[in-house]
C-alpha cells in the first residue's frame, strides 16, 4: 500500500448509513475491513465518525421530537454508546482493537487540552490502536462547537501532522456544479491553486463568504484548512469498493487537494501563533546536541527555568551559549520543572507525585528555529 502513512478517514452518516434510516452494518464491516487492512500495511489511522444522532434515532424508535438543540443532544448521547458498540463489534472480526475520543473545539484551541489530545492520540496510534472521534454533541455549546465533523476531521488531521485526510460522501468528489442538477457538471479531480477559485465555492453550493450551506461545501472548507496545515486531501465517494485501500495505496480517486505547506511549518505556526512564549528553559550542551538531532527534551538536561508558564504553554529554548534553538510545547508547568530540571526521568513520578511524561517537550511537540 504504499510508504507508511498517518491517515485520517472522515466518515459522514450518509457514508454509514448508505443513504438510509439506519447504520448499515455491511457498510461498517467493510469500512472496518479497509480500516484494519490500512493499519496492517504499517499505517496509523484515525477514523472520525458521524452517525451518532442517527444511532439514536434508531435506538429509540425513530421518535417525534420537537426541533431544537438539546434534541441533538439527547440523540447523541444515546446514540455514541450503540454507535461505539456497533465499531468495537465490527473492528474485532478482524482483530483491530478501537477506542472511543470525543472531542470539542475548545480542546483543540486551548493549549493543555490540546496537548491533552495530542498525547492521549500518539499513545493510542502507538499502541495500534484505531482512535474513532467524534464532536462531544453531549456537552458541546455554540461556542464550542465545531458544527460538523468535516471541520473537526480537518482539525484532527492538524493536531496529529496527519500525511493523508481521506474525506468520503455521498459524491465522487467536487464537482463544477451540482451532478444532481446539472447534466453537464464534470468532476474535478484536482485543486492546486494558493487560492480556491470562487465558481468551485460555488459549485460546492455556498461561498468563500461562509454564507452558503450545503454538505460539499463543509468539506472544501476542511479540505483547505487541512491542505494549509501540510495534508494532502482527497473527496470521495464512501461506497466505491475498496476507496480506502486505492486511496491509501496512492491511488489518486475523486477530488485531490495537494497540501499548501509541508508539517513542520504547519505546527510551527500553531506554536508561533498569539503566543508570547514567556517561559524560557535553559539547556546543557547534551541536550542542545540531542534536540539538533530530532531528540525530545529531558529534564536531566535542563539547567534553568525562567518565566511562569502552565503545563501545554509554549517556552523558548536557549542552549548553554543563550542561543536561542526553537520553540515547543512544555509538558510540565515552571513550578514542577523546578523541582524536576537536571532530574533523571525515572525520578519524575517521585519527585512530583504525578507524571506526564518523560519527556519535558516531546520531539513532536518542537520546532528548531
Amino acid at each position: 500500500m504504499g510508504n507508511a502513512q498517518r491517515i485520517v478517514i472522515k466518515l459522514g452518516t450518509s457514508t454509514l448509513t448508505g443513504g438510509g434510516k439506519q447504520l448499515s452494518h455491511r457498510r461498517m464491516v467493510d469500512i472496518a475491513r479497509q480500516v484494519t487492512a490500512a493499519r496492517e500495511a504499517g499505517n496509523e489511522v484515525v477514523v472520525v465518525s458521524s452517525g451518532a444522532i442517527a444511532a439514536g434515532r434508531e435506538v429509540l424508535g425513530y421518535p417525534d421530537l420537537p426541533k431544537f438543540i438539546p434534541k441533538k443532544q439527547m440523540l447523541s448521547s444515546v446514540g455514541q454508546p450503540r454507535l461505539m458498540a456497533l465499531y468495537e463489534q465490527f473492528f474485532a472480526i478482524y482483530g483491530q482493537r478501537v477506542s472511543q475520543v470525543l472531542l470539542t473545539r475548545e480542546d483543540l484551541t486551548d493549549r493543555r487540552r490540546y496537548l491533552n489530545a495530542r498525547n492521549t492520540l500518539e499513545a493510542l496510534l502507538m499502541q495500534r490502536v484505531v482512535p474513532i472521534i467524534n464532536e462531544n454533541d453531549t456537552v458541546a455549546t455554540d461556542e464550542i462547537r465545531f458544527g460538523d465533523n468535516d471541520s473537526l476531521s480537518a482539525q484532527v488531521s492538524s493536531l496529529i501532522e496527519a500525511d493523508l485526510l481521506i474525506l468520503l460522501t455521498d459524491q465522487d468528489g467536487l464537482f463544477t456544479g451540482d451532478p444532481r442538477q446539472d447534466s453537464n457538471a464534470r468532476l474535478i479531480e484536482e485543486v492546486a491553486p494558493q487560492e480556491i477559485p470562487d465558481e468551485l465555492w460555488t459549485a460546492a453550493g455556498g461561498s468563500k463568504s461562509g454564507l452558503g450551506t450545503g454538505g460539499m461545501t463543509t468539506k472544501l472548507y476542511a479540505a483547505d484548512l487541512a491542505r494549509h496545515s501540510g495534508t494532502t486531501v482527497f473527496i470521495a465517494r464512501g461506497n466505491l469498493e475498496n476507496v480506502i485501500m486505492h486511496l491509501v495505496a496512492g491511488q489518486k480517486v475523486g477530488t485531490c487537494f495537494p497540501p499548501l505547506a509541508n508539517k513542520l511549518e504547519g505546527r510551527k505556526r500553531y506554536l508561533l501563533a498569539n503566543d508570547r512564549a514567556e517561559g524560557v528553559l535553559k539547556v546543557d550542551a547534551g541536550a542542545a546536541r540531542a534536540l539538533a538531532h530530532g531528540g525530545s527534551l529531558l529534564p536531566v538536561g535542563v539547567k534553568a527555568v525562567q518565566g511562569e508558564f502552565d503545563r501545554g504553554d509554549t517556552v523558548r529554548v536557549f542552549n548553554a551559549n543563550d542561543r536561542l534553538m526553537g520553540l515547543g510545547l512544555s509538558n510540565y508547568s515552571a513550578k514542577d520543572l523546578g523541582v524536576v530540571a537536571g532530574k533523571q526521568s525515572g525520578e519524575i513520578e517521585s519527585l512530583l507525585g504525578y507524571t506526564f511524561g518523560d519527556e519535558v517537550i516531546h520531539r513532536n511537540n518542537m520546532v528548531l528555529l
